[in-house]
């Protein structure tokens, strides 16, 4: 049965690739979201309510069976929209996706992975409140320079370790998820995808310092605070005694591996400021060559940290590929099935989700920035945040300059949307479901997906009401 499921998608898969070539005489490669219903979003409510609800309903099936299953939501797309918009369509928006948006995410995600899963800190780390504040606001820093993605895979496997004895911890994990994962990727663009999108739209690299940082304080300040609170009720409840020093013996192992993640944030940086028009066409698809050049070069960072660091080390820091894998299937559905839901969006006020567009305009025309600030949140936490980023965008006008100027609340109001609200659910952001599946791995019990949003809407929404007032209420 499993041999003729991957024949067929193979099958439909090469028949798809075949048909591209027929399209080159229509001239017609891009889905016109204005002829879109709704009912072309299924496959991703689908996937997404798949994700949420099996792995309670149906651990085991969900266990042995998520990459069938993914398979299953991908193809409810990809094969009815062939047959209906033409089998030709159908393949350039799957390898547009896949060659524009989804490789370059996974190759990113995966090379990170990769190097910070060789760098082995040990010590006498003890899960204290002190302690796991400490590791949560370096994190958290940390993020804006190595990337949400770096800095939750170089700290969540210590974090683990110095947690390891602790009964109540889970909160640890979900306050990790929210700083280090999100909101601590919010200051450059080297931080979350969202803004690096915007800085190769023409955003400057020093605007979102300046602007995201009070936004960013603010939300940081208040969730470690916040944060510390609970570890302390946590720890008594626990019954255990606050060691009289804490003092840290911290070993670093396979150091080298911090160059090789300087080369992922100087290859990123790089190829973001080259700007050329050259780049080669694959089925009537234009790849950069700056994107193709950052690809290769993150691959060979990735390979060169494999060959270069110890097996016994990554053994030792408990590293396998189950994460990474259930992240690339899962991500890769997603990927395929929010094409339509992104076509909608891109048609503005002239498709079906029209009132989306209209919400985010006041009466008398001017754009209003909480509108923008939640909508693009909402669609974050459930859509992949940085092409959400690109639509409202583009939605207020995809003019850099003028959204760094009159209009630069609209901007951090996109901005903060794309990367606090990428928190909201394990989806919203690749970092979320990665922690989860690590956590998971090493035997704990995570919340549920929707557990998760509960805890999500209990501890950000108060705060995200409040940068709604602090920021976004005004012109």
């Amino acid at each position: 049965m499993r041999k003729l499921v991957s024949a067929a998608a193979l099958a439909a898969l090469g028949s798809l690739v075949a048909a591209t070539p027929a399209m080159a005489a229509t001239g017609e490669y891009t889905i016109d979201g204005r002829t879109l219903g709704l009912a072309w979003t299924l496959p991703f409510v689908g996937i997404l309510l798949s994700i949420a609800l099996m792995p309670l309903l149906t651990p085991k099936f969900w266990h042995h069976n998520f990459g069938k299953v993914a398979l299953f939501w991908a193809g409810a797309f990809l094969l009815p929209f062939a047959l209906f918009q033409g089998a030709g369509l159908a393949a350039h928006e799957l390898l547009h996706a896949l060659l524009l948006d989804y490789i370059p995410f996974i190759i990113l995600i995966f090379t990170l992975f990769v190097v910070s899963g060789g760098i082995l800190v040990n010590g006498n780390l003890i899960g204290t409140p002190n302690t796991n504040t400490s590791i949560l606001a370096f994190g958290t820093a940390a993020a804006s320079l190595v990337g949400t993605t770096g800095a939750s895979m170089l700290l969540i496997r210590p974090l683990l370790r110095a947690n390891q004895d602790r009964k109540r911890k889970v909160h640890v994990f979900v306050f990790f998820i929210f700083l280090v994962a999100n909101v601590g990727g919010s200051l450059t663009p080297l931080g979350d995808p969202p803004l690096f999108m915007g800085y190769l739209q023409g955003v400057d690299f020093g605007w979102t310092v300046q602007h995201m940082f009070a936004p960013m304080i603010i939300t940081s300040a208040i969730l470690l605070a916040l944060f510390y609170v609970i570890e302390r009720i946590a720890w008594r409840r626990d019954g255990l005694p606050m060691p009289e020093t804490e003092s840290r013996q911290i070993r670093i192992q396979g150091a080298h591996n911090l160059l090789y993640l300087a080369g992922v944030v100087a290859t990123v940086l790089a190829t973001g400021t080259w700007k050329t028009d050259l780049g080669v066409t694959v089925w009537h698809i234009f790849l950069p060559l700056d994107g193709l050049i950052r690809d290769v070069l993150l691959i060979t960072i990735a390979f060169l940290s494999w060959k270069t660091t110890k097996l016994s080390l990554r053994v030792e820091n408990a590293f396998t590929w189950t994460p990474i894998q259930e992240v690339a299937i899962l991500f890769l559905s997603i990927f395929i099935t929010m094409i339509p839901a992104l076509a909608i969006l891109r048609a503005g006020t002239d498709g079906s989700l029209a009132f989306l567009a209209e919400m985010v305009t006041r009466a008398d025309g001017t754009p209003n920035p909480a509108a923008y600030f939640w909508l693009t949140g909402s669609l974050s936490s459930f859509l992949d945040n940085a092409p959400t980023y690109l639509v409202f965008f583009n939605l207020a006008g995809g003019d850099a300059q003028a959204l760094m100027g009159p209009m630069q609340t609209v901007l951090v109001a996109i901005s903060a949307g794309a990367v606090f609200m990428g928190a909201n659910t394990y989806i919203g952001n690749a970092p979320n479901f990665m922690v989860k599946s690590i956590c998971e791995e090493q035997g704990i019990r995570m919340p549920t997906f929707f557990g998760y949003m509960a805890w999500s809407i209990l501890i950000l929404g108060p705060i995200l009401i409040l940068l709604t007032a602090l920021f976004f209420n005004g012109r």
